[in-house]
This record gives structure tokens, C-alpha cells and sequence, in this order.
């Protein structure tokens, strides 16, 4: 995918969350306990403040961010509204290869371009989950939140997980994924292949499962579930 792309799923994710939103500000977002939709909408739109600030330059880092104030409940989707587009203007403007400040290994603006469009994407279902309507995500952007998802979120593998990895499998279309912990760190591999555990779901259900959205038993699993549990709880979420 590239930045055109990301604009696009960005605004498009943007606008569902917040048809879903509309006279729905009070529901409960059961995937994320303790947030009305309303704290899901200014949650998201912070976090494009935030990251449009840096893409744009104005930021050099996290220690320069400071807080909007949250607007008025009934201000709050207007509000919204303009943080999603200046942050897709201001992404879809940049050169991919822009060096930026993020909190990953890689520095560059595209990190941030993929990361608000996977962000956006994720939030919209709980958004949407939140009034009833459990939409997949788009499957091309699916496969690659799987992918910037076992890329970034690893942070250092734990001592104790299986040599025989975890495995990933889409069967909706092209999309599998092997991972192991291999001295010290993670080596991921986009081919066919076993594990000490394997999944089979539709590439929405696989990234909707690593974010804990899905449960495993809510997929097609192969092999040892405590190895399963290992390799999900090894990663970072927020």
C-alpha cells in the first residue's frame, strides 16, 4: 500500500466511525471496557492531533505533544471531522521516506501513514461493534495491519516460547504469516508453514485477534493452545 492508499482507508474508516457515532455517543464500546463512544471518537482524534503534529513537523517528539482540551459532547464529531481530514491532507502530502520521529525502529513518515490508517481501521469496528454492526475490516488493509502489527508490536520476545513459532493463515485470500523467537529477537516470515500453533481465519478475524478483538475460539486453531496464548500475550497493544 502506499500513501494515497492510506489517505484513502484513512478517511474512509474515519467517516464510519463516526456515522456509527452519531446519536450513539453514550453505548458502552465493549472492546475497549470503561469507554463510552464518545471517549473512543476524542480518543482517535487525539491521537491524529498528536501524530499530524509530528508527520507535520511541528512536533520533534513526544515530550513537545500537549494535550487539546476535550470539546463539548455535542461539539465532538465536528471536532473529529477536522482532525481525520488535516491529518490525511497532511500524510498524503509527504514523501514515505521523510525522516520522522515515532516510537518504533523505523523513523519516517510512512510509518506514521500506516499506523493512523491501522489505527482508524481497528477503531471504526469498535465503533461500529459498539451499535451492533461487527464489519470486517477491508481485507487488503487486513493483511497489511497483520503484518505492521507482528512487525512493530513485538518489542523483546519472553524467554519460554515454543522454537516452532506461531503460524497465520488468511483464507480469504493471499495472506500467511510464520513467526519465531530467534535469539532474542523476532524473525517473521510471510510464507506458508507450521507452528507450535496455527491460525486460520479471514484476514479481518486474524488482525481483529491480535488485537484482541476476536478470541481464538472464534478462529480455526491448529495445534498447542498455551503456545498460542504465549505468542499473543508476547506483544504490546497501546
Amino acid at each position: 500500500m502506499n500513501r494515497t492508499d492510506y489517505a484513502s482507508a484513512l478517511r474512509r474508516d474515519g467517516a464510519r466511525l463516526a456515522e456509527a457515532a452519531a446519536g450513539n455517543l453514550a453505548l458502552p464500546v465493549p472492546s475497549c471496557p470503561e469507554w463510552s463512544v464518545a471517549d473512543l471518537v476524542w480518543h482517535t482524534g487525539e491521537v491524529y492531533t498528536f501524530w499530524t503534529g509530528i508527520a507535520g513537523g511541528e512536533l520533534a517528539g513526544h515530550e513537545e505533544y500537549v494535550e487539546p482540551g476535550r470539546p463539548a459532547e455535542e461539539d465532538l464529531l465536528a471536532w473529529f471531522a477536522g482532525t481525520l481530514e488535516r491529518c490525511a491532507a497532511t500524510l498524503e502530502r509527504l514523501d514515505p521516506e521523510l525522516p520522522r520521529w515515532t516510537w518504533s525502529d523505523r523513523k519516517d513518515a510512512g510509518f506514521i501513514q500506516r499506523r493512523m490508517a491501522q489505527e482508524t481501521a481497528v477503531h471504526a469496528w469498535d465503533g461500529l461493534a459498539a451499535t451492533g454492526r461487527d464489519e470486517p475490516v477491508e481485507r487488503g488493509l487486513a493483511v497489511d495491519g497483520v503484518a505492521e502489527f507482528l512487525t512493530h508490536f513485538g518489542g523483546t520476545p519472553p524467554a519460554g516460547l515454543p522454537e516452532a513459532g506461531l503460524h497465520l493463515h488468511a483464507t480469504d485470500g493471499p495472506g500467511e504469516w510464520s513467526l519465531r523467537a530467534v535469539d532474542g529477537a523476532w524473525q517473521l516470515r510471510e510464507e506458508h508453514g507450521k507452528g507450535a500453533a496455527a491460525v486460520r481465519g479471514s484476514a479481518s478475524d486474524l488482525l481483529l485477534l491480535l488485537w484482541q478483538r476476536r478470541t481464538p475460539e472464534q478462529l480455526e486453531t491448529f495445534g498447542d493452545p498455551e503456545a498460542l496464548k504465549l505468542f499473543l500475550g508476547a506483544f504490546r497493544r497501546g
